[in-house]
């Protein structure tokens, strides 16, 4: 994962790429598969999905998230 202040406004990146980790987790979580992300993403490695989830659990683990009411 990158962070670039000229890029993508300083969110994190997929290795130097355009791409944010939220839009990868983001397609992770709609279901989509390994292979539908990696057709849209052609610049995108197997393992830069896995990446991008780790990255993301890290960083709900070093934040306090506030708790969403049941409905």
């Amino acid at each position: 994962m990158t962070v670039r202040a000229n890029q993508l406004g300083g969110g994190p990146c997929i290795r130097g790429l355009r791409i944010p980790v939220a839009t990868v987790v983001g397609m992770v979580a709609a279901g989509m598969s390994e292979k539908e992300i990696l057709e849209d993403y052609p610049d995108l490695e197997p393992g830069d999905i896995r990446e991008a989830l780790l990255y993301a659990a890290e960083a709900v683990r070093e934040r306090e998230l506030p708790m969403v009411r049941e409905r």
